[in-house]
C-alpha cells in the first residue's frame, strides 16, 4: 500500500508508520523534526517497507500544495492518508482568547485536515479501497479547561470524518481515532508531571496510553472495510458512552 502520514517524525504519527511499514511504501510528513523523521524512516526500511521523508507547514493553504506535489511527484495512487499532524500550541483560559491563536490552533488540527484530504482525493480515488483516517481528541468530548479552542478544532475534525464518509461513500472510507492522553512529546510541552498525573486519576484504568494503542486503532481502521463515519474513542475509559 501506498500510505501518507502527517506528523510522522514522532509520537502517533511514527508509530503508525512502524506499524504499516513492513511490504508498504509510505510518505513520513514533517514540518521541523527532520532528525525524527529520519530515525522513523529507517525503521520504515528496516521492516521492509519504503519511505519518503516530505517536508511542509501544514499551518498554511501552500503548505499543504506544498505537502501535495512532493507526493503526487512520487506516486500515482494513495491507499491510506492518516491525517495525523496537529497540536494544541499552549494552554489559554477562555477568558483571554487570541484571534491568532484560534487560527493557528484551527490551521494546525482543522484546516490541513480538511485542504490534504482534498487534495489528495484524485490519489485516493486511484486506489482499489481508499481509506482516510483522521485524528480528534478526548478534549472534543469533556471539554478541556485551557484547551478549550483545541477541543472546538477536534470537535470540528469529528464533524468533518461524517461529512466526508457521506459524501466519499462508497468508494472512500473515511473514520477517526479519539485519544485519551497519550504520553508522547505532544504533553511534554503543555502538561506538568502533576497534570499528567491528574489525567491518570481521571480514567477508568488509572493510566495513560501510549502511541501504539492508537496506532494499532488506525490499523483496525483501515482494514475494517465495513467501518466509515466512525470516531473511535481510545481512552482507557477517560470518556464513556
Amino acid at each position: 500500500m501506498n500510505i501518507v502520514i502527517t506528523g510522522a517524525s514522532t509520537g502517533i504519527g511514527a508509530e503508525t508508520a512502524r506499524v504499516f511499514a513492513a511490504g508498504n511504501e509510505l510518505f513520513l510528513h514533517y514540518n521541523s523534526s527532520e532528525d525524527a523523521v529520519q530515525q522513523v524512516a529507517s525503521d520504515v526500511k528496516a521492516a521492509g517497507g519504503r519511505a519518503h521523508m516530505c517536508q511542509a507547514d501544514l499551518r498554511s493553504e501552500s503548505g499543504c500544495k506544498a505537502l501535495y506535489d512532493q507526493i503526487a511527484a512520487a506516486t500515482q495512487r494513495i491507499d491510506v492518508l492518516v491525517n495525523n499532524a496537529g497540536g494544541l500550541i499552549r494552554r489559554q483560559p477562555c477568558g483571554e482568547f487570541e484571534w491568532s491563536l484560534m487560527e493557528e490552533i484551527f490551521a494546525l488540527n482543522t484546516f490541513q485536515a480538511m485542504m490534504m484530504t482534498s487534495l489528495c482525493l484524485p490519489l485516493l480515488q486511484k486506489a482499489e479501497a481508499p481509506v482516510v483516517v483522521l485524528i480528534s481528541s478526548v478534549a472534543a468530548r469533556n471539554g478541556a479547561p485551557g484547551a478549550t479552542i483545541y477541543g472546538a478544532a477536534k470537535g470540528a475534525v469529528d464533524s468533518l470524518t461524517r461529512g466526508l464518509a457521506a459524501e466519499l461513500a462508497p468508494q472512500v472510507r473515511v473514520n477517526a481515532v479519539a485519544p485519551g492522553v497519550i504520553e508522547t512529546p505532544f504533553h511534554e510541552k503543555v502538561s506538568t508531571p502533576e497534570k499528567m498525573r491528574q489525567f491518570k486519576e481521571k480514567s477508568a484504568l488509572k493510566r495513560n496510553g501510549h502511541a501504539g494503542h492508537i496506532a494499532s486503532a488506525i490499523k483496525l481502521i483501515v482494514e475494517n472495510d465495513f467501518l466509515t463515519g466512525e470516531t473511535i474513542d481510545v481512552n482507557g475509559g477517560m470518556f464513556m458512552r
